[in-house]
């Protein structure tokens, strides 16, 4: 690692301050990603913030939402009762996320911030329709996603709370790395009052996507036979040296039927 200044602020406010005053900065939550990022000498920050000691972790009802604090770990979204109450998708997402020892440092807050294209959490933001609540603002999953670890997010924005709408029926289904456990194809169904959500990560070119034609087949006839038929095109998923273009872009349908099925 390179050297660095560290700083371990007690509201949100300070550590606002903190991101704001210096453009090279870092904010550290559970550090899954960042900590190797670090020791590998990919990113050379001159400070890391420190947000744990800001009471940002919890799980609440507020009546037709679940709220999550960005510093819930993993394991905490996967054993809480709420989760499994309201949103059970979400709770098997949570606990099918790497391995023990990633799911009880890793957070919610981080995995969102970092935005990998293979997280699962980006699947449920986007196909659930939920908000992310930030220091600042609130930001509604359809203009959170902006490509590959990109983000609606300003430098100094810390995300605060993820809010969920409850929906009617969700399921979610990953054909994951065996390594790393990271979602070669994961897809996230949503049924809600205002209709069908459909959401993929680990396949696309730009990160986690909506699937309009999946969503508008499903709106009409929820049911794994409802995709046969819809493709996906190849040209617009990653290839690389553990699946073909194509590959991902046949997974995406077989992924999404599983999850059809479980959500009925």
């Amino acid at each position: 690692m390179y050297d660095f200044t560290y700083a371990k602020p007690a509201t949100i406010a300070d550590a606002a301050r903190a991101l704001t005053g210096d453009a090279e900065a870092k904010a550290l939550a559970g550090g899954m990603t960042f900590i190797p990022v670090l020791k590998q000498r990919l990113n050379k920050p001159s400070a890391i913030i420190d947000l744990s000691a800001l009471g940002l972790a919890g799980i609440k009802l507020e009546g037709d939402k679940l709220v999550i604090g960005a510093m819930t770990t993993h394991g905490a979204v996967a054993a809480s009762a709420e989760v499994k109450k309201a949103i059970p998708a979400l709770a098997e997402l949570a606990g099918n996320i790497g391995d023990r020892q990633v799911r009880y440092r890793g957070t919610i807050g981080g995995s969102l911030a970092n935005n990998d294209p293979s997280a699962c959490y980006p699947a449920a933001v986007l196909a659930l329709g939920a908000t992310i609540k930030t220091n600042e603002r609130s930001i509604a999953a359809d203009d959170y996603f902006q490509g590959m670890f990109t983000t609606a997010l300003n430098p100094n924005e810390i995300i605060t709370e993820v809010h969920f709408p409850v929906p009617q029926n969700a399921a979610y289904t990953k054909f994951a790395n065996p390594a790393s456990r990271y979602a070669m194809v994961g897809v996230f169904v949503a049924k809600t009052a205002g209709g069908v959500r459909v959401a993929i990560t680990g396949a696309g070119q730009n990160g986690v996507f909506r699937h309009a034609g999946f969503e508008a087949a499903l709106a009409k006839s929820f049911t794994p036979d409802a995709l046969n038929g819809i493709a996906t095109p190849a040209d617009e998923m990653n290839a690389d040296i553990h699946g073909s273009a194509a590959y991902r872009a046949h997974l995406v349908g077989v992924m999404a039927k599983r999850a059809v099925a479980a959500a009925m």
